[in-house]
């Protein structure tokens, strides 16, 4: 299925996390001085970590969120609410540290990673890691949206940019971008995938008029009829109508599943990336943590098929990452749990009068 043998051996070569830890984890957490499953989705939290790091007291999390950057050229199509040059500028406005992944991150106590992978012009920052594929993608309204070999390319960026953040000593990575129109490019790939309609799927994306939002709808459905993209081949789809932002992410989640590091999901067009992942490999679900539940319709759709439930409900539809950083401080809180409760032995506790109330 892929052409790239490197890429194949990385995606092939991912495990699974451990079972046996993950049971520990979970063991422990329901020794601690609390009624069983109090903690509700933190515990859950801190036995995945657990599973994936290998260990019932995972380390503190160095945490980064990888924004891929690149433009699309569907919006020649009018789909879009913002200029196309938005891209760029905003790309060097967050290594400024002046946008919303900026101050959130900052919050948090997280780093960014701001990748060019296809901005359409030529820009340059001190900050900015040049890996790009392409100016831009096609307009898949008329054409493929790049070449099958540029795809894995982007793969490739992705998860090499995660591998070497593993190096430095990153141990939570979130994902993000920064694409004018990569809603489209999402939107056409979840139908693809499931042949659901644009009605069900397509959203406004950072805010267009009923009639533009018509219009949108109308030229993503025409160009899946154009492309006819295989469900079956998540390359296919990716070449056909997606975009280089979403595929670095793509890649992002298959090098966090191959470093076995947790990798955190934030809005629908971080989770269609997620869904290219999980289609060449399921085992990187389990490697994968949503973080808010998008205001695009979209979103709702591509969690039910990965089996994953967003942990917060704030109503955001930004899209950079910015759901990341919230739900890093969520998961250090998750381990600190697991690393510092008492058990009701070690606080001289009887808990014989527990009763577990989980269904």
């Amino acid at each position: 299925m892929l052409q790239n043998p490197r890429l194949q051996t990385l995606i092939n070569t991912i495990e699974p996390v451990s079972t046996e830890t993950r049971a520990a984890a979970q063991a422990r957490i329901d020794s601690f001085v609390k009624p069983p499953g109090s903690l509700g989705k933190l515990e859950e939290i801190a036995a995945q970590v657990a599973a994936i790091s290998g260990t019932i007291s995972p380390a503190a999390r160095k945490k980064c969120t990888i924004v891929m950057a690149a433009d699309h050229g569907v919006i020649e199509e009018g789909i879009a609410c913002a200029p196309q040059e938005v891209t760029a500028i905003q790309s060097i406005n967050m290594l400024k540290n002046i946008t919303g992944i900026c101050v959130i991150s900052a919050a948090n106590g997280a780093d960014l990673r701001v990748v060019d992978i296809g901005i359409k012009p030529t820009i340059s920052h001190p900050g900015l890691i040049e890996r790009k594929i392409r100016p831009g993608t096609a307009n898949f309204a008329r054409e493929p949206a790049m070449e099958r070999c540029e795809a894995e390319q982007a793969l490739l960026v992705g998860i090499e940019m995660v591998k070497s953040l593993v190096d430095e000593g990153y141990n939570l990575i979130g994902t993000g971008e920064m694409g004018i129109g990569n809603t489209s490019c999402s939107s056409a790939m979840y139908m693809a995938f499931s042949g659901a309609s644009a009605d069900v799927v397509v959203g406004k994306g950072g805010g267009i008029t009923d009639e533009a939002l018509s219009h949108k709808k109308q030229i993503i459905s025409s160009a899946l009829a154009l492309h006819r993209p295989d469900p079956d081949d998540p390359l296919d789809v990716l070449a056909k109508v997606g975009g280089l932002d979403v595929a670095g992410m793509a890649g992002c989640f298959l090098g966090a599943a191959h470093c076995k590091v947790p990798v955190v999901i934030d809005g629908f067009i971080s989770a269609a990336a997620a869904l290219i992942a999980y289609r060449l490999n399921p085992l990187v679900r389990e490697y994968m943590i949503p973080s808010h539940l998008s205001a695009e319709p979209g979103y709702v759709y591509v969690m039910r098929e990965l089996g994953l439930e967003p942990m917060l409900h704030l109503n955001m539809r930004l899209g950079e990452g910015t759901g990341c950083p919230l739900a890093f401080g969520i998961i250090d809180a998750a381990i600190g749990m697991l690393n510092g409760m008492a058990t009701f032995e070690e606080a001289m506790i009887n808990r014989d009068y527990l009763v577990d109330i989980r269904s």
